[in-house]
């Protein structure tokens, strides 16, 4: 078949470019591809499930990778640029978080497909493509025993994390056999492992704390949120802030802050109060925190000193030891270089292709700066594809 545009990858970036060239309204015909067994699965599975879309606190701060300049240009100019695409309404959290009103990311999913349900739009899943070949009026992409034709091409095929959803890093293959370089990939937005021997009582405990990644004696982040403490170390969305910081460090701690909302003086006293009211040594934070993450503290601590304790409870220190790897990753730190592509985001080695998606050195924090950049580099590559046709 010979189409206008083919998109490969049906993900986030991929649904958002072909709804921005649907919205358009433009005859045009448009082909999109997906390895897997339904479109937007990780969309669907996307905030706990709930959809987190975006960010109030949309600035380049909360990206990494290279090029941050056409990725403040791109991402950060409207919070609710991918939000358009949506035919629902949205509400935000007191994080700043932007949800759809009725917290189901597969509704977003169901939305973007709706809108496809034209004549211009072929989708076709289970069609992996594993490789593309430029002609003298566009390329060929060969998949699933068909050969399809188009002028436009748009990789849109995600990273390396979760290859549950057929993103396991062989992608990368159809950019760098056309010339384009990747940078060191790494898991991010991931659980993290630590050394365990403070913690080993914790395990499925959740706490609200204060989180400070440190390496080389450099603050790399600091954000508040949950932290899980897990068999293996940490989990929770403010280690998968953190990660984000440390995936390509070694010799990284984390520095836990519980009762962010206390001062250490404030703690002392009320352990000193404990201590003149009898309470067990054990028990000298019962109350004031969850009396399992008491003892871990109070027995760090070594003695029943309130300062001491106070002191522990404010710097609770774990070496990192690393991550849980690509397969419980959220996003993949590294990509296809920014370099090698344009302002709109077309390669700048072949003509006509782009990019779009976690398939370039873009990855967010975790609050929704990664579903933004999907979107809106879907909808960026999109307007420049509508320009030429």
């Amino acid at each position: 078949m010979k189409y206008d545009v083919i998109i490969i990858g049906g993900g986030a970036a991929g649904l958002a470019c072909a709804a921005r060239l649907d919205k358009s309204g433009k005859n045009i015909n448009v082909c999109l591809l997906d390895a897997g067994e339904r479109f937007g699965k990780k969309l669907a599975a996307s905030g706990n499930g709930q959809g987190n879309v975006s960010n109030t606190d949309m600035t380049v701060g909360h990206y990494h990778g290279g090029n941050l300049r056409r990725v403040e240009k791109i991402a950060c100019a409207d919070a609710y640029a991918g939000a358009g695409l949506f035919n629902c309404l949205f509400a935000v959290d007191d994080r700043g978080r932007i949800y759809p009103a009725g917290k189901q990311a597969s509704a977003l999913v169901d939305d973007l497909l709706n809108s496809l349900k034209t004549s211009r739009f072929t989708l076709l899943t289970g069609r992996k493509v594993e490789k593309i070949k430029t002609t003298a009026s566009g390329f060929e992409v060969p998949a699933g025993g068909v050969t399809d034709e188009a002028k436009f091409i748009v990789l849109c095929t995600g990273g390396k994390a979760q290859k549950q959803f057929k993103t396991d890093g062989s992608s990368y293959k159809l950019a760098t056999d056309c010339g384009h370089t990747l940078t060191p990939l790494y898991p991010s937005l991931v659980q993290l492992k630590t050394e365990t021997v403070h913690i080993k009582s914790l395990k499925g405990i959740r706490a609200d704390c204060v989180v400070t990644a440190v390496c080389n004696g450099e603050t790399l982040c600091k954000t508040r949120g949950d932290v899980i403490f897990t068999e293996y170390g940490v989990s929770g969305n403010a280690v998968f802030t953190v990660s984000s910081y440390i995936a390509d460090k070694h010799g990284a701690f984390l520095n836990i802050e519980f009762l962010p909302d206390f001062t250490e003086k404030e703690i002392a006293e009320n352990v000193s109060a404990h201590i003149k009211a009898g309470f067990d040594t054990e028990k000298l934070l019962s109350g004031t925190l969850h009396n399992m993450l008491g003892k871990a503290i109070i027995a760090r601590a070594g003695c029943p000193d309130p300062c001491k304790i106070a002191k522990t409870l404010k710097n609770f220190t774990l070496p990192v030891m690393g991550t849980l790897g690509f397969d419980y990753a959220q996003v993949t730190k590294g990509g296809v270089d920014t370099d090698e592509v344009t302002d709109e985001l077309e390669s700048k080695l072949v003509k006509n292709m782009f990019l779009a998606g976690e398939i370039l050195d873009v990855d967010g924090d975790c609050g929704g700066y990664n579903l933004q950049w999907a979107f809106t580099s879907g909808i960026t590559v999109a307007d420049a594809i509508l320009k030429r046709l």
